[in-house]
């Protein structure tokens, strides 16, 4: 018990040691890599990638270089888990940085999964502070701007691609208690028509999305990316410190900004 008490009081401690996003800026020497040994054995090797899916981006050797040098055991990767393409050209295209990773353990033979907390558990977290519509409208219009530009869906594809996110989602909304009134595309455009007068939804910049966006057009949805990424980082620090201690040699590719947010306390979990 007395074991358990103190794990959790160093968790704690830890986790106020995450950076905040919004005061937050890239040093011009920015590191986007870190390497970390934790007592016995363990380590913790993160990679800050961008959202790529050509498979000449310098990114991916590095990638690549990394995995090979470190020997991982044990891999996490960013967003759900969209499939794994027979090699690496296609696993790049298809599915970017995320799914290079899932390749690359495969290839090992090495167990990989998602860094992310549940649906339930981010959309859980957020109430409260934000408004269930816009918990909701956060979360199905980042999807929108993602299939658009990463998956090249537009007009109709677009429009059944949400429209299927959406029933997918109310039965995992209602389990995190969010009543939200977005149920289908016409109360979709109504609640957006109500946040971004004059513009329609499906062509919200992507960057607005970005914890670190600076456009005030974007309302909302910085706060509310910010706090997500914010709980998000919590729950990685968690996740990578308990498998680094258990002597595990972890391997991690995220987007890179979460680096910066998660070293100085995933410095402290690790002791």
């Amino acid at each position: 018990m007395l074991t358990a008490l103190l794990l959790l009081a160093t968790q704690s401690h830890c986790e106020a040691r995450l950076l905040d996003y919004a005061t937050w800026r890239a040093a011009p020497d920015q590191s986007w890599d870190l390497a970390l040994a934790a007592p016995g054995g363990g380590t913790v090797t993160l990679i800050g990638a961008e959202h790529l899916r050509d498979p000449a981006a310098p990114q991916f050797a590095h990638i690549a270089g990394r995995f090979a040098a470190t020997k991982p055991s044990r891999v996490f990767f960013e967003g759900p888990d969209r499939g794994t393409g027979d090699q690496a050209e296609s696993a790049i295209r298809n599915t970017g940085e995320s799914g290079y990773l899932r390749f690359l353990a495969r290839q090992a033979g090495i167990p990989a999964a998602s860094l992310e907390p549940s649906p339930v558990e981010q959309i859980a977290a957020l109430r409260g502070v934000f408004s269930d519509d816009r918990i909701l409208l956060f979360f199905t219009l980042r999807e929108a701007a993602r299939l658009r530009d990463r998956e090249g869906k537009r007009g109709a594809a677009l429009d059944a691609a949400i429209a299927s996110l959406l029933a997918r989602a109310l039965p995992m909304a209602g389990k995190a208690g969010l009543a939200a009134s977005i149920t289908d595309l016409a109360t979709l455009d109504a609640a957006a028509r109500r946040e971004w007068p004059g513009r329609d939804w499906r062509t919200l910049p992507a960057d607005w999305f970005s914890p670190i966006a600076r456009d005030p057009a974007a309302g909302f949805l910085t706060t509310i990316n910010a706090a997500d990424s914010a709980n998000r980082n919590a729950h990685m620090l968690r996740l990578f410190a308990d498998a680094a201690r258990a002597g595990e040699r972890v391997f991690v590719v995220v987007g890179r900004n979460h680096v910066p947010m998660l070293e100085p306390a995933l410095r402290c979990a690790l002791g």
